[in-house]
C-alpha cells in the first residue's frame, strides 16, 4: 500500500474533509490535471484503523474482481512533510479511483451476480477464515482475526455485537436470546459445513452497489471484507432495499447453494441477523424487534 501521494492531492482531500464513514458514492470527486477522477477523505487518528480495513477490503476485492471495486490510490497518515498544522499529523487519508455510477441496473446485477460468484466468491484465504485486520461493518468493528472453522469466526462475530449490546443496556432479553443462537443454532447449521473460506464483500446491500455509467458495468464499493462463507453475502444483499432477482438467479447459474441446501433459508436467516444485530448497536429502534424476530425463527427450527 503506497505510503504518501503527492502533497497537492492531500490538500484537497483537507478540503473535502469526509468522515470515514462517508460512502465512497456521497464524495465529491477531486480532479487531477490529466482529467482523472479520485475519492478522498480523511478523519481524525481514531479511524486509522477503518481506514485501513477499507483499504485493504478494496486490495483483495481488485485482486479477486479488477475492475469491479473502486482502485485504491493511497491509505496512509499525514506526517510532517505533508501536514500544514501540527494538528493534522497522524490523521489517516484515503484516495480512491473515483468511478461515475448510477443504480444498478437488472443487466448489471447480472453481472454483478456472475462476478461474484466466479471471482470474488472463488477467492480463497491460505490463512484460514476471517481477515489480516480489523474490518468495520459501518462503524462496528468486526471481530476479525484467523479462525480454522467458519462456525468459530461466524460465533465470533455474532458474539461481538451481542457484547456491545450488553454493554449498551436495555437489552438483555436479546442479549440472553442471541447467547442461545451461538450455543444452538450456530454449532448446528455451520458446524457441519464443508466450505472454503472465501473473500466476502462483507455489507452487499443495495447501497453500495452502481453502475459505471461510461461502461454500463457493476461496481461495489465500501466494503467490510473478510474471508468467510459465500452465503453470508447474499443474506445481506437480500435486506434493506434487496438486490433484484436477477443478481440472485445469475449467481446460482454460476454458483449452487451449499449442501445441505435445505438449509439454505435457514443460513440466511442467520447471516441476517448479523445484520439486524449490529444495525441495532449502531441504530436501536425497530431493528431490535427484527432481530427478535430472525432469532425467534432459527430457535423454533433448532430445538
Amino acid at each position: 500500500m503506497p505510503n504518501h501521494v503527492h502533497p497537492v492531492f492531500v490538500k484537497h482531500i483537507q478540503e473535502v474533509e469526509p468522515s470515514a464513514s462517508v460512502s465512497l458514492s456521497k464524495c465529491p470527486p477531486i480532479l487531477s490535471s490529466s482529467g482523472a477522477g479520485y475519492i478522498g477523505k480523511i478523519g481524525s487518528p481514531t479511524e486509522e484503523e477503518q481506514y485501513v480495513g477499507e483499504a485493504e477490503s478494496l486490495k483483495a476485492m481488485n485482486i479477486a474482481a479488477p475492475g469491479l471495486a473502486p482502485r485504491l490510490i493511497a491509505c496512509s497518515v499525514i506526517d510532517k512533510q505533508f501536514a500544514e498544522l501540527d494538528s493534522e499529523i497522524g490523521r489517516p487519508y484515503f484516495l480512491s479511483e473515483y468511478k461515475d455510477m448510477g443504480s444498478l441496473s437488472d443487466s448489471s446485477a447480472k453481472i454483478l451476480g456472475k462476478r461474484l460468484a466466479t471471482e470474488i466468491h472463488t477467492y480463497k484465504s491460505t490463512m484460514g477464515f476471517g481477515f489480516q485486520v480489523p474490518t468495520f461493518c459501518g462503524n462496528t468493528k468486526q471481530q476479525n482475526g484467523w479462525f480454522s472453522s467458519w462456525e468459530e469466526c461466524y460465533d465470533a462475530l455474532i458474539g461481538g455485537l451481542l457484547d456491545a449490546l450488553r454493554k449498551k443496556g436495555g437489552y438483555e432479553s436479546l442479549f440472553k436470546q442471541g447467547e442461545e443462537v451461538r450455543k444452538r443454532v450456530i454449532p448446528a447449521l455451520l458446524g457441519s459445513l464443508v466450505i472454503q473460506p472465501v473473500l466476502l464483500h462483507g455489507d452487499l446491500w443495495s447501497g453500495n452497489t452502481g453502475t459505471d455509467r461510461k461502461t454500463g458495468q457493476p461496481v461495489i464499493f465500501d466494503p467490510s471484507s473478510y474471508f468467510g462463507h459465500n452465503e453470508a453475502d447474499l443474506a445481506m444483499a437480500r435486506i434493506f432495499g434487496g438486490i433484484s432477482a436477477a443478481f440472485f438467479e445469475a449467481y446460482h447459474e454460476n454458483l449452487p447453494k451449499s449442501d445441505p441446501e435445505d438449509q439454505y433459508e435457514l443460513r440466511g436467516d442467520l447471516y441476517e441477523l448479523y445484520h439486524y444485530l449490529n444495525h441495532t448497536v449502531l441504530f436501536g429502534g425497530t431493528y431490535a424487534r427484527s432481530a427478535r424476530q430472525k432469532m425467534d425463527r432459527l430457535l423454533r427450527a433448532i430445538p
